[in-house]
C-alpha cells in the first residue's frame, strides 16, 4: 500500500470472515477498527498487529451504540476509508411455517438493521472527504433459494439491493460500494450458530467437500478495495468448485 494509509472498519471481526478480513487489511499496512460483540476474541488480533488494530466492543443491532462508537473513534482511526459490513448470521433451517420468530428477528436485526446503522453512521464522513468504500457481505442465498433459507436468504437479498441503491445515492461522491456474495464456506462459526451449537450437524454440512475458506473471502474483499479509485466492483459472487447449480424441484402426486 502506497501513499495514503487506509483505515478499515470491520464488523463481526472476532471470528470467521471478519477476523480474516481484519487480518488481511492489517497485514497490508492498514489501520483496522475491529468491531465485535465479544471483545475478548479480538485480543489475538490486537496482539499480532499492535496499535494499528483498535479492538471495539460493539453490537451492531444497537443503533445508539453504533452512532456512539463512530463518533468516539480516536483521531487516527476516525477517517474510515473502508467499511466492511460483515456482521451477520443464519439461525435455523426450519421451513417458514415452523420457524422460530426469535431467529427471524435476530437475522433481520443483525443482517439488515445492523448493516444500515453502520453504513449510515460512516457514510457522511466518506462523502465529506470525497472517498470511501462500503463493502457489504451478502450471500449467494440472495439469488438462489433453498429449503429453510427463508428469512436468511431474504436478508441477503436486502443486502444486495441496498448495495445497489447505495451506488445510486452516492453517484458523483467518489464513494464506492461492493457486495461480496460467498457460497458454501467452512472454517467459521456460521453453521454452528445456525444449528444452535450442534457441532455434528455443522460438520455434516462440509463433509467430503472443500468449501471456501475465510481467507478466500477476505482476499475478495481486499481485492475489491485495492482497485484504483475510478474502479467500482459492484458485485462479487464466489463459490467453491464443489458447489454448482441444481435443477428446479418438481412435486409429483403419488396417487
Amino acid at each position: 500500500m502506497t501513499g495514503h494509509q487506509k483505515t478499515a472498519f470491520v464488523t463481526g471481526a472476532s471470528t470467521g470472515f471478519g477476523a480474516a478480513i481484519a487480518r488481511r487489511f492489517a497485514a497490508d499496512g492498514a489501520r483496522v477498527v475491529a468491531a465485535a460483540r465479544r471483545i475478548d476474541k479480538l485480543a489475538a488480533l490486537a496482539e499480532e498487529f499492535g496499535p494499528t488494530v483498535l479492538p471495539l466492543q460493539l453490537d451492531v443491532r444497537d443503533r445508539a451504540a453504533v452512532a456512539a462508537a463512530v463518533d468516539g473513534l480516536p483521531a487516527e482511526f476516525a477517517d474510515v476509508d473502508v467499511l466492511v459490513n460483515n456482521a451477520g448470521l443464519a439461525k435455523g433451517l426450519s421451513p417458514a411455517q415452523q420457524a422460530d420468530l426469535d431467529d427471524w428477528d435476530q437475522m433481520v436485526d443483525t443482517n439488515c438493521k445492523g448493516l444500515v446503522y453502520c453504513a449510515r453512521a460512516l457514510l457522511p464522513g466518506m462523502v465529506a472527504r470525497g472517498r470511501g468504500h462500503v463493502i457489504n457481505l451478502g450471500s449467494i442465498a440472495a439469488n438462489y433459494p433453498y429449503p429453510g433459507g427463508n428469512v436468511y436468504g431474504a436478508t441477503k437479498a436486502f443486502v444486495r439491493q441496498f448495495s445497489l441503491n447505495l451506488r445510486a445515492d452516492l453517484h458523483g461522491t467518489g464513494v464506492r460500494v461492493t457486495c461480496v456474495e460467498p457460497g458454501l464456506a467452512g472454517g467459521t462459526e456460521f453453521s454452528v450458530v445456525r444449528f444452535q451449537g450442534d457441532q455434528d450437524k455443522a460438520d455434516a454440512v462440509y463433509s467430503g467437500v472443500q468449501p471456501l475458506t475465510a481467507d478466500d473471502v477476505a482476499e475478495s474483499v481486499h481485492w475489491a478495495a485495492a482497485q484504483p479509485a475510478h474502479v467500482n466492483i459492484n458485485i462479487i459472487e464466489l463459490t467453491p468448485v464443489a458447489q454448482s447449480f441444481a435443477p428446479l424441484r418438481v412435486h409429483r402426486d403419488t396417487d
